[in-house]
């Protein structure tokens, strides 16, 4: 069945993993709608710091300096090494060994993690606009057709003709219950509240992360912002509005005070456990990403930063599609890349909630963790597991770059490499005499001169995911994984 497409990808869902795709695709010249049932973006404070991974990605589109401009705003500084915590227990950067290779590979972004999950949506939107993407909001689908040649999308404001439909459309997916997409996964046991309050009497409460009988609770490290975790089976209802009582109430009980709290200052948010991965991240031209593709607690923001991955990685490889440059084939390697991840991620929460509990067996497993992640190896092993700087790939070759996401690579004309990815594309840095690999990726790389010392070449995918380098002016190899990413000559 043939029908005209209105537009070339639907992308249901205006939060940041929608935004990043839409951009990435806009940025690649694929026509592309936004399609958000809700009239104006989510003020509600959820993750509050961003990985590696999603700075750099954010970095390479040039989008570093407002990220620095908001960490700045957030903090009152410039400089500041996020760590983060393990269920609670906060990570001493006094203990990082930050000279280990895959820390210090990753600094130029180190002054763009502290970034509050609505500030980034802001500077995502803006990006957006730039790039000439169409946001609709108000707008809810309502159905969904994959006809084989292309999807009609049915809204409350008429249907849509795409050729492709991603839904980023959050935990509760429209988009992957439509496309009959399992979600299996385990039951929520905890209630969880987040919130920025005003507190009249806030030396009751101890900065950082405290246990009792009762849960959990986190105050700082921004002021006013508050946490509780309570062990109660996962509330009643979720959607239920977000009261200053309700947090009060938690807050009090888990912190064993009476502490007043007076006043909303940001939209308070309840979450909870709920730990669950869609059985395909792809049905024929409807793909899940972010939140609709996986859900699990929000500790240490692991949700936003695994959905701008699936983004990143999946944007390009749509984009190729339909373009033509590449077979269809190349999108399949977006589930098989992606899953991992989000496996690994769902159980990195799962093993936190477990430690989080307040029965004794869990108090004795905490105290072992607390003495192991008190060490130098523990915390800097939590903190790079946190950072992302230790996810690969399974790509083909043996280079210790394959597989990886780009290090750091600052350039002998003052520039670093991530600076010439503001366009988006391929790269090829080639820093061999003669300018050797540079013929291969004619028409299908930007190539990036460099006579400085390190690695002599490296071909660096749009998603920022290295997938070939060398250490000799040999190209064996580089046509090989040309023709496989890069697809035909644009």
């Amino acid at each position: 069945m043939f029908v005209k497409k209105d537009v070339d990808v639907i992308v249901v869902g205006a939060g940041p993993v929608g935004l990043a795709l839409a951009s990435e695709l806009a940025l690649a010249g694929v026509s592309v709608r936004v399609l958000e049932r809700r009239h104006a973006p989510d003020p509600a404070a959820r993750a509050q710091s961003v990985n590696v991974p999603t700075a750099e990605a954010l970095d390479r589109r040039g989008l570093l300096p407002a990220l620095e401009r908001v960490q700045r705003e957030t903090l009152g500084v410039s400089g500041f090494r996020f760590t983060g915590h393990f269920a609670g227990m906060s990570l001493d950067p006094g203990l990082v060994d930050w000279a280990d290779p895959e820390l210090a590979a990753h600094t130029a972004v180190e002054g763009a993690r502290m970034i509050p999950q609505p500030r980034l949506e802001a500077v995502l939107t803006a990006h957006a606009e730039r790039l000439g993407v169409t946001v609709l909001r108000g707008v809810e689908v309502t159905s969904l057709e994959d006809t084989g040649a292309g999807v009609l999308v049915g809204t409350d404001s008429g249907p849509v003709h795409a050729g492709w439909l991603v839904g980023c459309d959050g935990g509760h997916s429209t988009v992957r219950r439509l496309a009959g997409i399992p979600f299996p996964g385990t039951d929520p046991e905890i209630t969880g509240y987040q919130a920025v309050v005003d507190i009249a009497d806030p030396e009751k409460l101890a900065d950082g992360w405290s246990w009792s009988p009762h849960g959990a609770y986190r105050y700082g490290p921004q002021p006013g912002r508050v946490v509780t975790v309570e062990f109660d089976g996962g509330p009643a209802d979720r959607s239920a509005p977000v009261t200053l009582a309700d947090v009060q109430s938690s807050l009090r009980r888990v912190s064993g005070t009476d502490v007043t709290l007076t006043a909303l200052r940001a939209a308070p948010t309840r979450w909870t456990d709920n730990t669950r991965q869609a059985s395909a991240y792809r049905s024929g031209r409807v793909f899940l990403a972010g939140d609709a593709a996986h859900v699990h607690p929000p500790f240490g923001g692991q949700g936003l930063n695994l959905g701008v991955g699936d983004a990143v990685n999946l944007g390009w490889k749509l984009a190729a599609v339909v373009s033509g440059r590449s077979p269809e084939a190349l999108l399949d390697t977006y589930d098989a890349e992606r899953r991992p991840v989000g496996a690994w991620v769902l159980d990195w929460t799962r093993a936190q909630t477990g430690v989080l509990r307040g029965d004794p067996k869990s108090g004795a497993l905490r105290g072992v963790l607390a003495d192991l992640l008190a060490t130098r190896d523990g915390t800097t092993y939590a903190v790079k597991q946190i950072a992302g700087v230790t996810q690969r790939l399974p790509l083909p070759g043996s280079h210790p770059w394959i597989g990886r996401h780009v290090p750091d690579v600052p350039l002998g004309n003052g520039t670093r490499l991530a600076d010439h990815a503001h366009e988006g594309g391929f790269l090829l840095l080639d820093r061999t005499p003669g300018a050797v690999f540079g013929p291969p990726a004619e028409g299908r790389a930007r190539v990036v001169r460099d006579d400085g010392a390190g690695v002599l070449g490296a071909l660096v995918r749009p998603d920022g995911v290295v997938a070939w380098a060398t250490d000799t002016p040999d190209a064996r190899g580089l046509e090989e994984a040309l023709s496989r990413w890069a697809g035909r000559v644009a």
